[in-house]
Parts: structure tokens; C-alpha cells; sequence
């Protein structure tokens, strides 16, 4: 992992533009070559970012290049262009820099999933009916070249559907979702297109707009039920 703190202009051109204007923050290159530009505020979120596939380019301004900067050519040391297979561009100029350190750390094992998470995920590989009739799970931990997807399924049609489980579904969840599904898409061996659902016990309302925005299916899962605790003969109503 490479962090360099250092005054940045950042701007990103794809399916809409963005400008960062100069400004000190941090800028994290990992290992699976993902760039995040990151300020002091907003937690863990990056202001902008490249997921992998991508590749990063380290070059010197051009001439044109610092003049077009109003007044700030003196700045410019180096030019990161990040691109993306699918066009996407992001374009960091780097004026001075306080800090760049990279650092190897090693192989991750991974997050370790709660017991409800884990079991719900265990209870969902079989009972795959819970999704729909006709459906079939492929296998669990699915391997990813970012990660793995809890469950890789088939729907009654025969297409491939990606399934992450979570207890609590919130944004970054079907973000997740979402990265592996830009990778599973691009892997022939899957068909021509791989669904996605967002498996929670709870699912914020952010969140299934979100899911729906990039066609993202969500079910709720009655944890209970599954577990065969839910008893309708015990109930009054």
C-alpha cells in the first residue's frame, strides 16, 4: 500500500465529470491497484476513487499542461493518470509532497462475518428456494480478483446470480456488490450478463435506492423463519 499526503487537483471524466480543486489531502494506491483521494473529514469515505481493474500512470506535466493550471504550473511535480477498461478517467496533479511511504502488508485473511451473518449465509445456501423457484446455488465464496461474493447462484432461467449477504444492508454493502459485479460480467465463463441480490435481515432505505439505481435486486430474510423458529401455530394473529 502506497500513502502519499501532498496538495492535489483532482478531476474524473466517465458516466459524469468531477473537480477537486487544489487542496492537501491523502491519496491511497493498494496493492489491487484501486487510487483513493481522501480529506480530513468524512470517515473512511475517499472524495474520489478508481476500483480495480485499473492502471496508473506516473508522468511528467507537459508544458501546455501547467500553463492551462491558473497560475499554479510552479505546483504541478508529477501527473497520476488512473484509467479504467471501461473508460472511466481520473487525473490527479500533484504539487508538493509531504509524505510517500509504501508499505507491504502482507496477506489478509479476510472478514470474519458475526455468527447471524455467517449462519444467515450458511441457511441461504440451502434454502436457495428463498430466492425463488428454481433456484440453485453454484457455490459459496465465490473468488473474485477482489474478493470473495457470498453466494454465486442460478436463477430458474439459468443465469447466473451473485448473491452478498448481509445482516444489516447499508450503502457499502451494495457497493461491494456492485465492484463484483463489474468483474463478474466481464468473466465469459458466466454468460453474457450476472444478476445481483442484496440479501439482508434489515436493509436501509438508502441503500435498496441505491440497489435499484444500478439494478440491483434486494431481499428482506426473516433470520427466524429460516432457522425454523418461526412457528405460525404459536401465533395469535
Amino acid at each position: 500500500m502506497r500513502l502519499v499526503i501532498a496538495e492535489c487537483q483532482v478531476d474524473y471524466t466517465g458516466r459524469l465529470t468531477a473537480h477537486l480543486p487544489w487542496a492537501r489531502r491523502l491519496i491511497i494506491v493498494k496493492a489491487d491497484h484501486s487510487v483513493s483521494v481522501h480529506a480530513d473529514d468524512r470517515a473512511y469515505k475517499p472524495l474520489n476513487w478508481m476500483s480495480p481493474p485499473c492502471t496508473l500512470t506516473v508522468r511528467e506535466p507537459a508544458a501546455d499542461e501547467a500553463a492551462a493550471v491558473d497560475s499554479v504550473d510552479s505546483r504541478i511535480s508529477q501527473v497520476w493518470e488512473v484509467d479504467s477498461p471501461g473508460g472511466d478517467h481520473l487525473q490527479i496533479l500533484i504539487g508538493e509532497v509531504d509524505l510517500d511511504v509504501t508499505e507491504d502488508l502482507g496477506a489478509d485473511p479476510g472478514l470474519q462475518k458475526d455468527g447471524v451473518e455467517a449462519h444467515l449465509q450458511e441457511l441461504l445456501a440451502e434454502n436457495p428456494e428463498t430466492f425463488g423457484a428454481g433456484w440453485t446455488v453454484v457455490r459459496r465464496e465465490y473468488m473474485t480478483p477482489i474478493g470473495p461474493v457470498d453466494l454465486l447462484c442460478r436463477d430458474a432461467e439459468g443465469t447466473y446470480v451473485a448473491v452478498e449477504v448481509k445482516r444489516r444492508g447499508e450503502i457499502d454493502g451494495v457497493e461491494q456488490l456492485t465492484r463484483y459485479l463489474d468483474l463478474m460480467n466481464r468473466d465469459h465463463l458466466l454468460g453474457d450478463h450476472v444478476d445481483g441480490v442484496f440479501a439482508a435481515q434489515q436493509i436501509k432505505p438508502q441503500a435498496r435506492t441505491l440497489a435499484q439505481t444500478r439494478g440491483i435486486s434486494c431481499l428482506t430474510v426473516d433470520y427466524d423463519a429460516l432457522r425454523g423458529m418461526d412457528h405460525p401455530e404459536d401465533r395469535l394473529f
